[in-house]
């Protein structure tokens, strides 16, 4: 029995092309990517984007309080620049009927005579605390300079209370003098003792 052997080249799909008669064992086909890898990207994004999201929310509001902050400041200065002539015509229309031509605009429960001002306190304290005070709002005790100063603020005082005004002797010597840094000129007021 005479068996003839036959030889056959098989190829695959899979397989290269090769002129060797040694070939390597298909490989097995890759498997697919998990698609759950490619989900798993989403969710980072989403995050990435939602944090970009506040970022840029926060950086807004920051701003928005900036200006808000500038503009109230802005119109608070506007509205005082507003009110300072129109309290100066209020001043110089009230001052109109003086009979004397000094007009002065005088901060709210203050009195003008002449080109000054006045504050009567109703406050107790020392000649040194009352000082001190007048200093803390920039002015000082009464200085009188005229009769007529005098006369216009005697009308102003109440009888049955005792004020200080801006006249000092520090050294003691009867060298009187105004916290000014005025010599007391004694025929410009009169004492009135009662």
């Amino acid at each position: 029995m005479n068996s003839e052997i036959t030889y056959a080249e098989v190829r695959f799909k899979n397989e290269p092309k090769s002129s060797g008669t040694k070939s390597e064992p298909p490989t097995a086909p890759k498997e697919k990517t998990n698609p759950q890898k490619s989900d798993s990207s989403f969710p980072k994004l989403l995050a990435s984007l939602l944090i970009l999201l506040l970022l840029l929310t926060i950086s807004f509001l920051i701003a928005f309080i900036f200006f808000f902050q500038k503009y109230s400041h802005i119109h608070k200065e506007k509205t005082t620049l507003k009110e300072v002539p129109h309290r100066a015509l209020e001043c110089m229309k009230e001052n109109l009927t003086m009979e004397d031509k000094d007009w002065s605009c005088c901060p709210k429960n203050w009195t003008s005579f002449g080109s000054n001002c006045y504050f009567i306190s109703v406050e107790s304290g020392t000649w040194d605390e009352s000082e001190k005070k007048c200093s803390s709002v920039k002015t000082h005790l009464l200085v009188i300079t005229t009769k007529a100063e005098q006369d216009f603020i005697i009308q102003k005082l109440d009888e049955n209370n005792a004020y200080y005004v801006g006249l000092s002797d520090l050294q003691g010597k009867n060298n009187w003098q105004w916290v000014d840094q005025t010599p007391y000129n004694e025929s410009a007021t009169s004492s009135r003792r009662t």
